[in-house]
């Protein structure tokens, strides 16, 4: 038997956590008391970890500033996670998971920006921790695009790159997947468009979970 490896970005991608996410950084910019850009620019960088995406978002910013930005944003992240907020898993993404778990030639990974605290516990809150056999995230990597990630959760499950697809909704994930030499699928319901997934290498730009898990031979026999 052959395994291959399924790999998944989170937010934006399983996770609908864009409400959180602009929340938390509308939030920490208030802190320093500046005006917070549009929402749109908020999701564009997410699935970077988060120092370069703070570079990203607000060059204009010193970088004693920028870190504060950061920290900021890990706090009101933190309080609202604390409060009970959730946010929701995209429609069918269970549904899909169960179906892959099921295929005894299937493995199952991550690749985020997230740290290594907050997607466990995420992943906890929705009954998931079980489901991936790697999980590879900001604390031991560099940033997405390298493609760090992708060649230790191939390592850790000892899949070749030509059996194994990343799978996620943002430019980065599809240029750390062709860097790995992944075949890279788009999720088109995320935070960067379709045109941008393909320029950055999707293989295909799915609509929806349906969709993917066709792509996938999710429930085969």
């Amino acid at each position: 038997m052959t395994l291959r490896l399924i790999v998944f970005d989170v937010d934006g991608t399983l996770i609908d956590s864009q409400r959180e996410i602009c929340a938390a950084m509308r939030a920490a910019y208030a802190d320093l008391d500046v005006a917070p850009p549009p929402d749109d620019a908020i999701l564009s960088i997410v699935g970077l970890s988060l120092p370069q995406a703070i570079r990203r978002l607000a060059p204009e910013l010193s970088e004693q500033r920028q870190d504060a930005l950061a920290n900021g944003y890990r706090a009101h992240f933190a309080r609202a996670r604390r409060a009970g907020a959730l946010p929701p898993l995209y429609p069918g993404a269970r549904g899909l998971l169960d179906a892959l778990a099921a295929q005894d030639d299937t493995l199952l990974g991550i690749a985020t920006g997230k740290s290594r605290r907050g997607l466990v516990e995420l992943l906890e809150m929705h009954g998931l921790g079980a489901r991936f056999l790697t999980m590879q995230v900001a604390d031991d990597h560099p940033s997405k695009p390298h493609p760090a990630m992708l060649h230790a959760a191939l390592a850790a499950t000892g899949v070749e790159a030509g059996a194994a697809t990343m799978i996620g909704d943002t430019e980065f994930d599809m240029e750390m997947a062709r860097m790995a030499g992944l075949r890279g699928l788009g999720a088109g319901w995320g935070y960067h468009d379709a045109a941008r997934l393909r320029a950055a290498g999707a293989e295909q730009v799915l609509p929806d979970m349906k969709a993917l898990g066709a792509v996938l031979g999710a429930g085969r026999a």
